[in-house]
C-alpha cells in the first residue's frame, strides 16, 4: 500500500471505532452532560471533526467549511463544565458534518504530495496527529460513559484476560545512561522530542502496577485516615473531597469490595490493576508501602531501555505493533477490545528488558514528575498541545490505557492531568531508591 492508503484506511478505522463507541447510546445519552468534569459526548464528537476540518482540510489550503463552528469547539475557549449551553451541534447533525470532513480531508489526501519538503506533511505528521487525536477523544468518551448513571452504556466487549501473578514483585534497573525521548518515531508529538540523555541512579520498581487487592489492603488498613501517609496538599483535598477509597468502589463488607462500571455493578476483581485514583492516593499508598511513586524518567528506563543493546524500544517488549499476547491495547473494533485493564501477570511476552510487566495498554501510570519540557524544545505543530500545560499545576502519567489505541501509546508517549483527577483510567506502580 502506499502511503495515502495507509493513511487513509487508518482515519477510516479511527472514525469506524469512534462511531461503533457511541451506537448503543440513544440521542439523549449523547447530549446529556453526566458530569460536569467531562463534555456531553456530542461536543466531542463534533470537536474531532472541527480539528480534522482545521488541520486535514484548511491547514493543507482547502477551502473551510463550517468556520462558524470553531468557537463552539475550540477546547480552550470553554470550560468542560459549560459547554451543554452552547449551540451544539445535535447527534444527526455532528453525525453529518463529521462524515463532511472526512470525504473533504480525504480528497485532499488525493492531492497533496507526501515528503518532507513540505514540512506539515514531512512523514505525514499531519495525518498521524488527526489520528492520534480522535483516538484520544475516544478514551475521552469512555471515561465519559464511565460516568454515567444505571442503567449506564451497554457496548458488548470480551473480558478481559487473566494470567498467574508475576512471581517477583519488584525489579532492579542499574544506574547509568539512557536516552530518553526521541528524534525519530514519526509518530512522536512535540513533548516527547528532542531525544536527550540522563544518567540515574539505581532503583527499584514494581514488576506490576499495583492491582485492586493491594490497594484494598491500604483502605481496609485505613489509610485514608491516617495524616502520616499524606502530604500536606494531598491531605487537605482527601478531606475536602471526602476521600475514601477509588472512585466507583463500594464497600459490600468489612474486607469484601464492589465497583461500578459504566453504571453497573459487579464485584472488585482483585488481580485487575487499580484504576480511578487520583495523584494523591497514589503517592499515599506508596508512602504507606514504605515506597514513592517513580520519576518519569525511571518509568520511561524500566520500560523502554534494553540495557544489553544500549539502545530504547519502542514499546516494552521491542519495536513490533502489540498483539493480543503483549498487550491489553484498544482495538478498532470493540468487540474484540476489553473495555477494563486485564489481571496483573496477564501479559509476560510483553515484559520489558528490565523485567516490568503491563507498561502499557492497561492503566495510565501516575509519576511523581512535573510536565516540564524537554531541553530544546519546540512546539509543534500549535503551542497549545503542549506549551500552555507546562508547569507546577499538572503531574506526568504514562503507559496508556485499555481504552489507548496503539497509534497513541509508546513507551515515550506522555501523558498529564492534575493531581486531583480520578476520572480518567489511570492507576500507578511503585518505586524506591535502591
Amino acid at each position: 500500500m502506499t502511503v495515502k492508503e495507509v493513511v487513509a484506511t487508518q482515519l477510516e478505522s479511527a472514525r469506524a471505532r469512534s462511531v461503533e463507541l457511541l451506537e448503543p447510546l440513544s440521542d439523549a445519552a449523547l447530549v446529556r452532560q453526566h458530569s460536569k468534569l467531562m463534555s456531553p459526548v456530542v461536543w466531542d464528537l463534533a470537536h474531532v471533526g472541527n480539528y480534522e476540518e482545521l488541520w486535514l482540510v484548511r491547514a493543507l489550503g482547502a477551502p473551510g467549511f463550517r468556520p462558524d463552528l470553531d468557537p463552539i469547539y475550540d477546547a480552550f475557549r470553554h470550560p468542560r463544565a459549560n459547554r451543554p449551553t452552547l449551540p451544539l451541534l445535535g447527534p444527526a447533525e455532528a453525525r453529518a458534518y463529521v462524515g463532511e470532513v472526512r470525504g473533504r480531508a480525504l480528497h485532499v489526501l488525493e492531492q497533496v504530495e507526501l515528503n518532507p519538503d513540505r514540512p506539515l506533511l514531512a512523514d505525514a505528521f499531519v495525518y498521524r496527529m488527526v489520528l492520534q487525536h480522535e483516538h484520544m477523544h475516544d478514551e475521552t468518551m469512555l471515561a465519559t460513559l464511565q460516568l454515567m448513571d444505571e442503567p449506564g452504556y451497554r457496548a458488548v466487549a470480551a473480558p478481559p484476560p487473566s494470567g498467574p501473578p508475576p512471581k517477583r514483585k519488584e525489579v532492579l534497573v542499574e544506574g547509568g545512561p539512557f536516552i530518553m525521548g526521541t528524534d525519530a518515531d514519526p509518530w512522536a508529538l512535540d513533548n516527547e522530542r528532542p531525544a536527550h540523555q540522563l544518567e540515574l541512579d539505581p532503583f527499584f520498581i514494581d514488576v506490576g502496577p499495583v492491582t485492586n487487592g493491594d490497594y484494598a489492603e491500604f483502605v481496609d488498613a485505613g489509610g485514608y485516615g491516617q495524616r502520616k501517609w499524606w502530604d500536606d496538599e494531598g491531605w487537605a483535598w482527601r478531606q475536602e473531597a471526602g476521600l475514601e477509597h477509588p472512585q466507583f468502589w463500594h464497600r459490600e463488607g468489612p474486607s469484601s469490595w464492589s465497583r461500578t462500571r459504566f453504571g453497573w455493578h459487579e464485584d472488585l476483581p482483585l488481580h485487575q490493576p487499580v484504576q480511578h485514583v487520583c495523584w494523591h492516593e497514589a503517592a499515599a499508598y506508596a508512602s504507606w508501602r514504605g515506597k514513592r511513586l517513580p520519576t518519569e524518567a525511571e518509568w520511561e528506563k524500566a520500560a523502554s531501555w534494553d540495557p544489553a543493546a544500549e539502545r530504547k524500544r519502542r514499546y516494552p517488549w521491542g519495536d513490533d505493533e502489540p498483539t493480543a499476547l503483549q498487550a491489553n491495547l484498544g482495538r478498532a473494533n470493540l468487540g474484540q477490545a476489553h473495555l477494563g485493564p486485564a489481571a496483573v501477570g496477564a501479559y509476560p511476552e510483553g515484559a520489558s528488558a528490565n523485567g516490568c510487566v503491563q507498561m502499557v495498554g492497561d492503566v495510565w501510570e501516575w509519576t511523581s514528575s512535573v510536565f516540564e519540557p524537554y531541553p530544546g524544545f519546540r512546539s509543534f505543530p500549535y503551542r497549545e498541545y503542549s506549551e500552555v500545560f507546562y508547569g507546577a499545576d499538572y503531574k506526568v502519567l504514562r503507559g496508556g490505557s485499555w481504552a489507548t489505541h496503539p497509534s497513541a501509546v509508546r513507551t515515550t508517549f506522555r501523558n498529564w492531568d492534575h493531581a486531583i483527577r480520578r476520572q480518567i483510567f489511570c492507576g500507578f506502580r511503585c518505586a524506591r531508591d535502591a
